[in-house]
């Protein structure tokens, strides 16, 4: 509902007279605020998959991928490199969150009934498979140039950038909240309760008359179109997509935001994916700063201690807090 309310006072922000002005040093947090949104929803589906269900998906950013590029295929018009269709935008989100599907369901029917590791290094396989194809194939998605000149149609209703950004942020904040109100309902519902059952014994739930594997497909799906909306908003909001958005790195914040917060709560994996994007953003300015205060410090060995701190946490948190800070010990843990 809230979801909702925020979405069409949006739209009406939009299309009304109101411009918004950003100060430049503030900039910074509103695109880090909407990248939170768009991985927020990725985490979301990664946790129905992994926190309820018990499906270990090391390649959400696959789906992610699939998303953005079948959104930007099917919108680009004329492109100088890559292939486009021309397509309405909205049909381009249709078809990103088709495309994620379809992909879903080939991975799922391909490797559900086995066990659980051979999904884990299916899923982390296939998105670094499909990484190499959109680089390699220039044709199809450019290269590794990537394709530029898509509709942005929330910038285009503002008219200004400011308030196109702004307008951006409370979108995808409102379908954050709708997406995180639609599985929070889902999850506590009987639905939710054969989820959890598979996950903690997914042969007695089979005995009671559950038809596991239709749940664990549903929920993979489910997971998998929600990646493939959020490349697709993506793509409309950057008017741009090039290989790098969708590279490992993406997997792992995902992870280590749903582990630090806590799989198995919707809420809590959004905190825990809150407190690594804002680790990511304080660090990136001391970028500029440390290295000219600390004698043989480089930009270089900056970012390599960068990637031991959120290493070190998540190793931190792993030893002491297996179920995340906020999760329930009674209920996951990563020694399942």
């Amino acid at each position: 509902m809230l979801g909702t309310v925020i979405l069409l006072a949006t739209v009406a922000f939009l299309m009304g007279p109101l411009v918004v002005t950003i100060p430049g040093n503030l900039r910074v947090f509103v695109d880090v605020a909407i990248i939170f949104m768009l991985y927020g929803l990725v985490v979301l589906g990664l946790n129905l998959q992994y926190g309820y269900t018990g499906l270990i998906n090391f390649g959400p950013v696959a789906f992610y991928l699939v998303g953005g590029y079948a959104a930007a295929i099917i919108v680009a018009e004329n492109p100088t490199v890559g292939t486009g269709f021309g397509l309405a935008w909205p049909v381009g989100i249709v078809g990103g969150v088709i495309a994620a599907g379809m992909l879903g369901v080939l991975v799922g029917a391909a490797t559900l009934k086995i066990r659980e590791d051979f999904l884990a290094i299916t899923t982390l396989a296939a998105a670094e498979v499909l990484l190499e194809v959109f680089i390699n194939v220039r044709e199809l998605a450019g290269g590794t140039d990537g394709m530029v000149g898509f509709p942005r149609p929330i910038y285009d209703a503002a008219g200004n950038s400011d308030t196109g950004l702004v307008g951006a942020a409370f979108v995808f904040g409102a379908l954050l909240l709708l997406v995180y109100g639609l599985f929070s309902r889902l999850t506590s519902a009987p639905y939710g309760r054969v989820l959890r059952g598979i996950r903690g014994d997914e042969l007695a739930t089979k005995t009671l008359g559950k038809h596991t594997f239709r749940y664990k497909m549903e929920v993979f799906i489910y997971g998998s179109m929600i990646a493939g909306l959020a490349g697709s908003l993506l793509v409309l909001h950057n008017g741009g997509i090039t290989p790098g958005f969708f590279t490992v790195q993406v997997t792992i914040v995902l992870w280590i935001g749903m582990l630090i917060g806590g799989p198995g709560k919707h809420l809590a994996t959004l905190a825990g994916l809150a407190i690594i994007v804002s680790l990511r953003l304080v660090t990136r300015f001391g970028q500029g700063v440390l290295p000219e205060l600390v004698p043989g410090l480089t930009p270089a060995k900056y970012g390599s201690l960068r990637l031991f701190a959120i290493g070190l946490i998540l190793v931190l948190i792993i030893r002491y807090r297996p179920h995340g800070i906020w999760g329930n010990k009674k209920e996951v843990s990563l020694d399942q």
